[in-house]
């Protein structure tokens, strides 16, 4: 039984080092404008991704260049517009391509795909059907940010909720801070990097400070992860909320350089005691750089002015839910195999693979470089 926990528990901690990008999968930004029966609207898509579906490298050196992206410009359109159709109601859009921009995202260079549409009819709802990369990425998913008349929406795509109808008018306030509260559960739990930060410091919460070898019992144990989960939230909450609203602005290399500098340091204070038993306060100062980080994203999707405190406080809510049910599944297990040989092995020799992990990215991120293959 103790054997199976260990797995479980193991698969828990490392499943998120998979993945190479290490902040988020495959996305794309699309973003649609209605004004009376004129529709506009710019795509932002991964050349990495377009590389993938397209080979847009021609010569195969691992880079890419101004020359190849801009010789590859008509098949990139051809291939984007193919898989994004607009309607209203049963009539379909004509959509056609503009011109193509680069610009660069925190996770690397994206192309910008602007185009036109003319609807049938008057809009009263614009229907969407994305099918972007669903061939070739389950996981993709594209954030849309709709603006008609001043009122903004938002939603996400992917390869199960291919096709939607958005309304025109201003969604309800409910709605759009349940929209949030999806989308703030859907990045922490895309977010590796704020994971492994946050496991990191929870792996010693089952063992006593002192003596690691002696067991913690589950209520000493659930109040020392509800001290460093809480001293978390806080710190992300308040400088999420500063971000979001531009009070304060950061860098996005340097936060999350930093961010993959906290995963590292929050794995090695499990093989060398560096905040010594300071894991809480350690939890709030790395944590007022996550929330940076959570505000990156935040405003990618874009928030509504009109409902501007209930949408961020609704993107908050979602990542604190996607994160308690992490803490949920985790200290339960990590209680229960607390005494094995498994769970000594995994505050060092898995610290130290989280550590190496969080270093690769420290270095991709500070010098804007690949080490690992996307």
């Amino acid at each position: 039984m103790r054997a199976l926990l260990s797995c479980m528990l193991a698969l828990l901690l490392l499943c998120p080092m998979l993945p190479a990008q290490a902040h988020k999968p495959s996305d794309s930004y699309l973003t649609v404008n209605v004004a009376g029966d004129k529709v506009t609207g710019q795509w932002d898509i991964a050349l990495r991704d377009l590389d993938f579906a397209l080979n847009l490298d021609q010569d195969g050196n691992g880079e890419l260049t101004w020359d190849e992206v801009r010789a590859q410009h008509g098949a990139i359109a051809a291939y984007a517009l193919g898989r994004l159709a607009l309607t209203n109601g049963e009539q379909a859009c004509v959509v056609r391509a503009g011109e193509q921009l680069i610009d660069n995202h925190t996770d690397g260079a994206y192309t910008v795909l602007r185009f036109s549409a003319a609807c049938p009819g008057k809009l009263a709802t614009l229907g969407v059907n994305y099918r972007l990369f669903a061939e070739l990425d389950p996981q993709h998913k594209g954030l849309l940010k709709l603006v008609s008349d001043g009122v903004t929406s938002t939603a996400i795509f992917s390869p199960e909720h291919a096709s939607q109808t958005l309304s025109l008018r201003a969604p309800s306030k409910w709605t759009q801070f349940a929209d949030y509260v999806k989308e703030g559960i859907w990045h922490i739990w895309i977010g590796f990097d704020h994971i492994l930060f946050l496991l990191s410091l929870l792996l010693p919460a089952v063992l006593m400070h002192k003596a690691s070898e002696q067991a913690q019992n589950f209520r000493g144990a659930l109040i020392d992860v509800l001290k460093v989960v809480t001293a978390f939230t806080l710190a992300h909450s308040i400088t999420l909320t500063l971000a979001s609203l531009h009070v304060v602005a950061l860098p996005s290399r340097w936060v999350e350089s930093a961010i993959a500098a906290s995963v590292v340091l929050a794995a090695l204070n499990n093989i060398f005691p560096l905040f010594r038993g300071r894991r809480p306060h350690a939890a709030f100062a790395f944590g007022l750089l996550h929330g940076f980080g959570f505000a990156t994203v935040l405003a990618d999707l874009g928030l509504p002015q009109g409902t501007l405190a209930l949408s961020l406080a609704g993107f908050n809510v979602g990542v604190e839910i996607g994160q308690l049910a992490i803490v949920a599944v985790f200290l339960p297990l990590a209680f229960l195999a607390r005494r094995t040989w498994f769970y000594r092995q995994l505050m060092t020799s898995g610290s130290a693979l989280i550590a190496l992990l969080a270093a690769v990215w420290l270095v991709e991120r500070a010098f804007d470089m690949k080490l690992m293959p996307v």
